[in-house]
């Protein structure tokens, strides 16, 4: 008998949290949706669906929304029956805290689906209140690692992402003691086998023409650099404790081999599907368990071309810069992070141009000043003020010269 679960969805109007809804949707009998936060640039999008799927509560992180937040909440209630008593309009929860708020509520595991580092306290919260925490939100390990390792409880902790969702399927077939590698799998993104000289006039158009994936702006620009599959690195370290030089990045255009671990016997296990997050965020909200019908099998039917080929890394040097920060520890996978969201926004602004991303990466690091190991989120938030900071400096330098 499948467990019933109830899910609190934090960045629903996202494209994470849009397609939860839709697996949520599909299997009533499974799973049901009793609270939802989202940073409130969407109002129309984060009112219907609370509506829709008769939510307890809201959450909007940006105060300045919960008016608009508020009246669309009323609007698509009458819409719905509201006046009959056939809708409900949920408490509705603003500010910064809002998103802490919510993850603690009442539910049995909550999936953060929100974008950058402001994921990490919704994540902690999540952890403290014992939910059980489906997180795609890369930057909570990127950027609090140790704080939410010592947070997390044996098994508290479901990957979301693709890759770490296959690396955690992968390694139930050894014990860890058996593990010889880790394997991740990229794309390549759009620029898969151009030299570096071939990437200095890259456009944001260009860059925003991801081959498989369809993400997000930044993440498809970190894909573009190669800085996606950096942080997935950081990741796999933080999530399954093993050593930078034994997780390895191997580019495969064709994203159906999502991840591989390599036992010591000598034994490789790779986890296949055609590429669609639905499947991984269905294996979270039902971890162990799997849902039928999630998403399409690869069809055995058919003739197949995978390709494998090593990662260049003197034209997309990100991964290589990732595992020297992982290496040090302490804050400086925070700067890593932080540094870069600030070098996507300039290059996204025009005032950075794409190899100027990385590029100014490598150079705030290499001017991080030693911050110790962080405490609380207060140390990291310190970090990564600094971090933007030196970014915003640094990469108005590099587009001057």
């Amino acid at each position: 008998m499948t467990e019933f679960r109830e899910i609190v969805l934090l960045g629903s109007t996202g494209s994470i949290g849009t397609q939860a809804i839709d697996i949520v949707k599909a299997n009533p009998d499974r799973f049901r949706v009793v609270a939802i936060g989202a940073g409130g640039s969407n109002p129309a999008l984060l009112a219907e669906q609370a509506i829709e799927l008769g939510v307890e509560a809201v959450a909007v992180a940006n105060a300045t929304a919960a008016e608009a937040v508020q009246l669309r909440l009323f609007a698509a209630a009458t819409k719905r029956g509201w006046t009959s008593g056939d809708a409900r309009i949920p408490k509705l929860i603003a500010g910064p805290g809002a998103m802490n708020e919510i993850a603690a509520w009442d539910a049995d595991t909550v999936l953060n689906g929100m974008t950058g580092s402001i994921g990490l306290g919704p994540t902690l919260a999540a952890l403290k209140a014992g939910r059980t925490l489906a997180l795609a939100n890369k930057e909570s390990l990127i950027a609090g690692g140790p704080l939410v390792r010592e947070a997390a409880a044996p098994g508290q902790l479901v990957p979301v992402d693709s890759e770490h969702s296959a690396l955690a399927q992968c390694l139930r077939s050894g014990t860890a003691e058996r593990v010889a590698k880790l394997v991740v799998t990229a794309s390549g993104g759009p620029f898969r086998g151009r030299t570096r000289d071939e990437l200095g006039e890259v456009t944001l158009e260009q860059a925003l023409a991801h081959p498989t994936w369809a993400m997000g702006p930044v993440v498809t620009i970190n894909s573009a650099t190669m800085v996606n599959k950096s942080l997935e690195v950081i990741e796999a370290h933080e999530l399954f404790d093993i050593a930078y030089d034994d997780i390895e990045v191997v580019v495969h255009p064709q994203s159906v081999i999502h991840s591989m671990v390599e036992f010591v016997d000598g034994s490789t296990i790779a986890q296949a599907s055609p590429p669609d997050m639905r499947l991984p965020i269905a294996h979270a909200l039902a971890w162990p368990d799997r849902v039928p019908d999630a998403a399409r099998p690869v069809d055995w039917s058919k003739a197949h071309d995978w390709h494998f080929e090593p990662l260049d890394e003197t034209a997309f040097p990100a991964v290589a810069l990732a595992k020297d920060a992982g290496r040090a520890g302490g804050v400086l996978p925070a700067i890593y992070n932080a540094a870069n969201e600030e070098a996507v926004a300039a290059f996204r602004a025009g005032a950075l141009p794409f190899l100027g991303i990385v590029d100014t990466i490598a150079a705030v690091l290499d001017q991080a000043p030693e911050f110790g190991r962080p405490e609380s989120v207060a140390d990291i938030l310190e970090a990564e003020t600094w971090a933007r900071s030196s970014a915003r400096r640094l990469g108005l330098d590099a587009s001057e010269r």
